[in-house]
């Protein structure tokens, strides 16, 4: 029940679940987990301590499961996991997490990942999330569920991209991205509310609207975070998303990316 190229190597260590599919010249080495229905598609590598879930497709040239790019690391045994029904396209690269971390470098469930994509040591991609053509995550980056990142776009390191966010292409993520919120440029600014993201997910017009008042305190009217938070906590219901937006920004350390209205009053001062 699985289907193997003859120019494939593949470990009889291999895990291999039902109907998976190994195409031409593609490597499978010793600890490797793959779930049932996964098409491995030709000249494919995939490293020890990577596991794949099922209904996956992985594109001809990925490399997955490699050691991380990070000085620190000294060998020690660390983990790819990557969930069900997710895609990577052409030449992405998965690199395994450190002890400097969790030691686990994560995709979650029914997510694309476009050509040329690369995740490096530790980072965490959630559900449902799509990232275009050459996107670049640096080690611990943090991206949430149901985010879009537009293509060409590098992600610094230990930066996060909350849930719902969309950040537009060839931005440079230095700071946090909130959830609900759009973001572009270089560097990244904030831009409102992904309106068009959180219709298509069926948020109601009364949650959209909170949120739109919630995104003017904290990042258009406030004279600091702290204040804004303040404010939102006093003046707003306390909803799910709400609390989550207040969650996200409370717990940044990164810094959250500036107000495009905002940013654009700094520059005029500085002139």
């Amino acid at each position: 029940m699985v289907e193997i190229h003859p120019t494939a190597i593949v470990s009889n260590k291999a895990k291999l679940g039902t109907n998976v599919k190994v195409g031409p010249f593609s490597i499978i080495e010793d600890v490797v987990e793959i779930g049932d229905n996964t098409v491995i598609h030709s000249s494919v590598k995939i490293r020890n301590y990577t596991k794949i879930g099922s209904n996956c497709e992985i594109f001809e040239g990925c490399v997955i499961g490699n050691i991380p790019q990070h000085l620190g690391f000294k060998g020690e045994i660390s983990y790819v996991e990557i969930g069900n029904n997710t895609v990577l396209r052409e030449y992405c690269t998965v690199h395994r997490g450190t002890s400097f971390d969790d030691g686990i470098t994560r995709i979650g469930n029914n997510t694309y990942l476009m050509a040329y994509v690369h995740i490096a040591h530790d980072c965490k991609v959630g559900d449902n999330t799509i990232l275009a053509n050459c996107v670049t995550l640096a080690g611990h980056v943090k991206i949430g569920n149901y985010v879009f990142v537009g293509g060409l776009t590098p992600i610094h390191q230990f930066c996060r991209i909350g849930d719902y966010a969309m950040v537009g292409g060839a931005s440079a993520v230095d700071k946090d991205i909130p959830p609900f919120t759009r973001a572009s440029k270089n560097h990244v600014l904030l831009y409102g509310l992904n309106l068009v993201g959180l219709k298509r997910r069926g948020f109601s017009s009364e949650t959209i609207k909170l949120l739109k008042e919630a995104y003017r305190i904290l990042f258009r009217t406030s004279p600091t975070l702290a204040e804004g938070i303040k404010e939102v906590e006093e003046k707003l219901p306390k909803t799910k998303e709400i609390q989550m937006l207040l969650d996200f920004v409370k717990t940044t350390k990164r810094g959250i990316a500036p107000e495009a209205s905002k940013r654009k009053l700094l520059i005029s001062d500085e002139e």
